[in-house]
């Protein structure tokens, strides 16, 4: 089978070195997604359609990351540039709702300005040697259905390009120390005091620079050096880089991941760890791990040990340890994330495929049956989106592992209901996740069909009867999309998700 080299068709900039062109299109890919999967309705004419707003027709090149816009005004077809495509969109949307949202126009500009800044600062810097890493910090496009997946808060980017993955970023982090009788945790947070040493009476506190210097002079705060509550004690001798979160870092010394509050809008939401998720961390993380182990396959979760903050302070200073891969991960394994899978990057094990049928049915071996078996016999819902997936492969690429992350985002039955919680696996799992990753080996590899081997593996865990609802999503005409253009442009919350329905290609396999 002959594969082909995607991504050279789907952002030609790229190899003419054109940064502001190709800044261009990775913005207007996920854009068009959006536009395309929630708003714009099909036309007879392939790549035609229609905004039923204002009429317009809209006509792209692509399927998976469509490119090339143009809209057709005065009989002729004439090029969409992003402003105008940002432009139409909001036009668009405001006829829709009938609400207009001038921040998220911004937001959509703020993300393909922020793209642009990735590519030069890459341009000028030394990819990282580790596989893992490279695969965390290679995401320029980020979320594929998003529509400013990019956005940093809006602010420069000399306050945000020293901590982007993108940007092959590792830096130390701010060690403060907190009295203590003022700090708040919870769970397992000793490995946080290998940070550094608190003086006597306060404990050790690590904090993301960007979130210091967004916080720092917040009243609470600046009382709390003033009175000596809390104390700056320097930085980390070591360095620490950041995973595809943005928020959370890896130290690989000590091999722990470090989630911190951000005060800084990413995708949907302002990416703080907030008091009512910290609030029910241990005990939405004792149950998927339980879960996990109860399992007994290879797959792992990555266990949100714990939490440590101040009282004064709790979202602005709080700091998640999670587990590392040491007794998780298969001796040999080479973890990579999920999405980088996805986007592309360089040692993807994609790229030394010819035939992708084996490859494919040992990636639904390892990932999908955990997910489905934590819902089936446990009533947890991971989030097993394609940035909180990690896939470890053999010596040959093949395979052989999945690691799962990040409790703020499971869900437990009863707190949802059944129904919701399942809609929610299948989003996060099925279209989220494996839809991508089958509309790439498509594209790479033209005659294959994916989905007959997602059908097959999800049929395995079909006659226990623990999961009926497979027997109903192999036949439903419709999958769930999340519609995150138009939660973003009613400043719905993140987690307020709406689906429009998708077609199934299960059902069709």
């Amino acid at each position: 089978m002959d594969r082909v080299d995607f991504k050279p068709t789907v952002f030609p900039a790229l190899t003419r070195g054109d940064t502001d062109e190709a800044a261009d299109a990775y913005a207007a890919a996920p854009l068009l997604n959006c536009l395309l999967r929630e708003v714009a309705e099909p036309t007879p004419e392939p790549g035609v359609h229609r905004l039923p707003g204002g009429g317009a027709l809209l006509r792209v090149r692509g399927t998976r990351r469509p490119v090339e816009p143009e809209v057709h005004a005065d009989g002729a077809w004439r090029p969409l540039g992003h402003p105008e495509l940002v432009r139409l969109t909001a036009d668009e949307l405001f006829r829709a709702t009938g609400v207009a949202n001038t921040e998220l126009a911004a937001e959509m500009t703020g993300s393909r300005d922020v793209v642009a800044a990735l590519l030069r600062a890459r341009a000028r810097t030394t990819p990282p040697r580790d596989p893992y890493r490279r695969s965390e910090q290679s995401l320029i496009l980020g979320h594929p259905h998003h529509p400013a997946p990019k956005i940093r808060g809006g602010g420069p980017a000399a306050d945000w390009l020293p901590y982007a993955p993108e940007a092959y970023a590792s830096f130390p982090v701010d060690l403060l120390a907190v009295r203590e009788d003022a700090v708040v945790e919870d769970g397992d947070t000793t490995a946080l005091d290998a940070f550094g040493e608190a003086p006597p009476g306060y404990r050790l506190l690590p904090a993301h620079p960007w979130q210091l210097a967004l916080t720092r002079s917040s009243p609470a705060i600046r009382e709390a050096f003033a009175d000596g509550r809390l104390l700056c004690l320097g930085r980390t001798g070591r360095l620490l880089w950041p995973t595809a979160a943005i928020r959370t870092l890896y130290a690989p010394d000590e091999d722990l991941f470090v989630k911190f509050s951000l005060d800084v809008r990413i995708t949907n939401d302002i990416r703080r760890l907030w008091r009512h998720d910290l609030l029910k961390l241990r005990a939405t993380d004792a149950a998927t791990a339980a879960a996990f182990v109860s399992l007994g396959g290879p797959a792992a979760w990555l266990s949100d040990r714990g939490y440590r903050t101040a009282a004064f302070a709790f979202e602005e200073l709080a700091v998640l340890v999670r587990d590392g891969f040491a007794g998780h991960l298969l001796p040999g394994a080479t973890p990579l994330l999920a999405a980088a899978l996805v986007e592309g990057f360089e040692g993807s094990p994609l790229d030394r495929l010819t035939d992708p049928a084996d490859w494919w049915a040992a990636y639904l071996r390892q990932v999908v049956p955990p997910v489905l078996e934590a819902f089936a016999r446990h009533g947890v819902v991971v989030e097993a989106h394609l940035q909180n997936t990690v896939v470890a492969v053999d010596a040959q690429g093949l395979p052989v592992q999945a690691l799962f992350r990040d409790a703020e985002g499971v869900k437990l039955l009863p707190g949802v209901t059944r129904e919701a919680g399942w809609e929610r696996l299948v989003y996060c799992l099925v279209v989220n996740h494996l839809a991508e990753l089958a509309a790439l080996l498509a594209e790479r590899f033209p005659g294959a069909d994916p989905w007959p081997a997602v059908r097959a593996e999800l049929l395995r865990h079909a006659t226990g009867g623990d999961l009926p609802e497979i027997a109903a999503l192999l036949t439903s005409p419709t999958l769930p999309g999340k519609t995150n253009l138009l939660l973003r442009w009613t400043d719905a919350d993140g987690a307020d998700a709406r689906y429009v329905p998708l077609p199934n290609p299960l059902a069709t396999s």
